[in-house]
């Protein structure tokens, strides 16, 4: 979902002066002008998927991401980065980042799509959220100290750098290895955006 169309929802986003389309057309990704930041050690290569919680096509995508993941390479790091192009996109921001530190990001991920955008529950608003996340089996009170911990706070603040240092225009978009971004529109679709940074992927092995 592109920027501009956050704008109809809930989630508001700025349009972007980002890109040339021009240069995007044939490759289908660009090459960052400035490296990113990259967690990935020494001989991995890393892989980002920027998403949000309120993006309709984060949703249609995930499946094919996780069952890309599941196959990627051992050489290959994998983790996911929930954007915020400004302030409302937090509260989400703040689901995702304190399932992570819990360690239940796999069994809640796909739940918290579903139940935000299908069944159109506020879990962008903590009165709505939390007995939520009690009702999947978490424990409510380890949640919420998660939720607000300064450490959610500064993994928000790393992910909209990264999502700065990467350009991002849309989501669900993929930064690889510090060098390279692709997205839905650019690369013209899900199963083009995972054959690129397959691409990308071995491209890198090459450069060592």
């Amino acid at each position: 979902m592109k920027r501009r169309e956050f704008a109809q929802l809930a989630l508001l986003g700025a349009v972007p002066a980002a890109w040339s389309l021009g240069a995007q057309a044939d490759s289908g990704y660009v090459t960052l002008k400035q490296p990113a930041s990259v967690l990935a050690p020494k001989g991995q290569v890393e892989v980002v998927q920027f998403f949000s919680y309120g993006c309709s096509h984060c949703k249609n995508f995930d499946p094919m991401f996780e069952a890309w993941q599941k196959t990627a390479a051992k050489d290959v790091s994998v983790r996911l980065v929930h954007v915020g192009f400004n302030k409302n996109f937090e509260p989400l921001q703040r689901i995702y980042y304190a399932l992570e530190s819990l360690g239940q990001v796999p069994a809640l991920h796909a739940k918290v799509f579903k139940a935000f955008q299908e069944q159109k529950k506020r879990l962008d608003q903590p009165d709505v959220l939390f007995p939520w996340v009690a009702e999947q089996g978490l424990d409510r009170a380890k949640f919420e100290a998660a939720y607000q911990s300064f450490s959610v706070a500064t993994q928000i603040r790393q992910a909209v750098q990264l999502q700065d240092q990467y350009q991002v225009e849309g989501t669900p978009a993929i930064g690889i290895a510090g060098r390279y971004y692709t997205d839905g529109s650019m690369a013209g679709g899900f199963e083009q955006m995972v054959q690129i940074t397959n691409r990308l992927i071995e491209q890198e092995r090459k450069r060592g």
